[in-house]
């Protein structure tokens, strides 16, 4: 049976499953008369072992989103990571979603889980995620370490689902967004068109967007007005990539630290070089409320 370790507050509760990437299994709002999904949840009767993509939330590190397929050069070496979601071409969201994530202490309001990839090629690290509630907030810290031998780019993130995008308004300020090609990897910045402002509460675009914008100041607002509830995202990253796929129940609001494909882009925005040894953390807040 999948194991699901719950931290529970008056107005918020969080599941987490350690064996499938350390991610959430759900947020729950419970300010109001019965508990309301801040994030897609994971149905409680689900059978077997589920896919990272079926959760609530999913840790992003050593890097978000897709890198080229023919890797990336870094101070005259090429590193060229594998392909690892079926169907898909390049490699995606680094490598530890994918693994089963060790429990280090766990309590009503905290929850650390500990991954160690020491030996994993060509990113070699460790990491820490931690899940605090505190009242109306779940605090979640990532934290990863460069246990390789040489210095080497590296970026972090979050991939939230959330429940009903029909009935969402979003507020998330940006003053760019990268452009990307067929195969998804961005082609150039450019001005944030009217339809993806979302500098005031506005809905989801009804034909769809999956792109990563820069230049926002870290704060979110999503309303959920025929639910009765808000969550707020907090984020000490630059960069989201907002996820709407057409015609289907979910979305995507992805606090990142750098754009897709950064690696091979001139300067490797947004990434931390850590020398052997070296760390870099990122936290994110999400705060739920009644409308």
């Amino acid at each position: 049976m999948l194991q699901r370790l719950t931290l529970q507050s008056d107005r918020l509760l969080a599941q987490v499953v350690p064996a499938v990437g350390g991610g959430l299994a759900r947020l729950d709002w419970l300010g109001g008369a019965e508990p309301v999904a801040l994030l897609r949840p994971l149905p409680d009767d689900f059978a077997g072992t589920p896919l990272p993509g079926q959760l609530a939330c999913f840790p992003l590190l050593p890097w978000s989103n897709r890198m080229a397929p023919s890797g990336f050069e870094f101070e005259g070496k090429r590193h060229v990571p594998g392909p690892n979601r079926e169907g898909e071409p390049c490699p995606i969201h680094g490598d530890g979603w994918l693994h089963a994530w060790t429990v280090a202490a766990h309590d009503d309001s905290a929850l650390t889980l500990t991954l160690d990839r020491a030996r994993a090629e060509p990113f070699a690290y460790g990491a820490e995620l931690r899940y605090t509630l505190a009242g109306e907030a779940l605090v979640v810290e990532l934290t990863v370490r460069n246990a390789g031998e040489a210095a080497l780019p590296f970026g972090l993130g979050l991939h939230p689902w959330m429940p009903d995008p029909q009935g969402a308004f979003l507020q998330a300020g940006a003053d760019a967004v990268w452009m990307a090609g067929p195969d998804k990897l961005p082609l150039g910045r450019e001005p944030v068109p009217d339809y993806w402002r979302f500098d005031r509460l506005r809905s989801l675009p009804w034909d769809g967007v999956d792109h990563p914008f820069s230049g926002w100041n870290g704060e979110a607002r999503i309303a959920w007005p025929r639910r009765g509830v808000a969550l707020q995202v907090q984020a000490d990253m630059d960069f989201f990539i907002l996820y709407v796929p057409p015609g289907r129940d979910f979305f995507c609001f992805e606090p990142v630290d750098h754009p897709v494909n950064a690696h091979n882009l001139p300067g490797y925005p947004g990434l931390t070089i850590l020398a052997p040894g070296a760390t870099l953390h990122r936290r994110c807040v999400f705060r739920g409320s009644a409308l």
